[in-house]
């Protein structure tokens, strides 16, 4: 019976080595997937209801028509992301977030929250750094 990630990667010395790229560890290529630009605005967009794929190209700027492909392939192999086929003439494809999806979304959402909280902090430190870099570069 293979051991799930959580189980192969404990046992490490300290908690934040368990997003490390060793063999058999998927926090890390789950953290990865997730947090991809075209992963996370496709998850927003299917959180509001299910979308065809030509219109949630359209919804996502920049995005081209093979990153969507596989960015929708890679949600629906890891089970956030639900691909039904209708048999019409032509085929009509849908896309909705599975309940796992879904619970992502709403983890996701808090992170945003935070962020558009701490917005004028991270603006204000940016610009504090890069004054100092400024200054050492002079």
């Amino acid at each position: 019976m293979p051991k799930t990630s959580v189980e192969y990667c404990t046992g490490t010395d300290d908690h934040a080595r368990q997003w490390d790229h060793r063999a058999g560890c998927e926090v890390r290529t789950v953290l990865d997937r997730v947090s991809d630009k075209w992963s996370l605005l496709a998850l927003s967009y299917l959180s509001e209801r299910s979308h065809r794929f030509s219109e949630l190209r359209r919804k996502i700027d920049g995005v081209s028509q093979r990153m969507m492909t596989v960015t929708l392939r890679q949600l629906e192999r890891d089970g956030l992301v639900l691909r039904t086929v209708h048999p019409t003439v032509p085929p009509r494809v849908d896309y909705e977030l599975t309940p796992l999806g879904a619970n992502l979304h709403q983890t996701i959402q808090v992170l945003s929250s935070w962020s558009e909280q701490h917005e004028a902090e991270i603006a204000a430190a940016r610009a504090a750094y890069d004054a100092r870099i400024s200054a050492v570069s002079a």
